[in-house]
């Protein structure tokens, strides 16, 4: 079976598609869970791993993202978990392509709920103590004006 008809057969035209398409796949491959299809054909793939710290001799969390074709034919998901692998450098910051979608991750909706939350929640306490601040401000500023007038009136 030539290149032509497997493409036409599966529907995929992506020149860039490591199955259909003319993309060689070297070196190394990993496996993490999409968490953003923002950008088009263009996923980014996260991990989790931990690194010791010979000092404490204690473990640190740490994540890895990187961002990766998605072609046609595999077009994964947020949440998906995915085996990416490298290939030549597609654009800038992409040097890896989906593989295989390898399945779903369990409460991922909710993980990035709790992150978006987190965030405004640092913001929305900073916020309310500035606007506390202006208030206890103008409220002074409020009781001396009207202190000042009752001042002129005696005199």
């Amino acid at each position: 079976m030539n290149k032509k008809t497997k493409k036409s057969s599966e529907g995929c035209e992506d020149k860039n598609c490591p199955i259909h398409g003319e993309l060689s796949v070297r070196g190394r491959t990993f496996v993490g869970t999409i968490i953003s299809t923002k950008m088009h054909k263009t996923v980014v793939v996260e991990w989790l791993w931990k690194k010791k710290v010979a000092k404490y001799e204690r473990y640190e969390s740490k994540r890895t993202r990187l961002k990766a074709h998605n072609p046609q034919c595999i077009s994964a998901q947020d949440g998906d978990i995915v085996k990416i692998a490298e290939c030549r450098p597609l654009s800038k910051t992409k040097n890896f392509v989906i593989i295989e979608v390898l399945g779903k991750e369990r409460g991922f909706k909710e993980k990035i709920e709790a992150r978006e939350e987190g965030k405004f929640k640092k913001e929305g306490k900073d916020s309310e103590a500035k606007v506390d601040e202006k208030e206890d401000k103008n409220e002074e500023v409020e009781s001396s004006e009207a202190e000042k007038s009752t001042e002129k009136i005696v005199e």
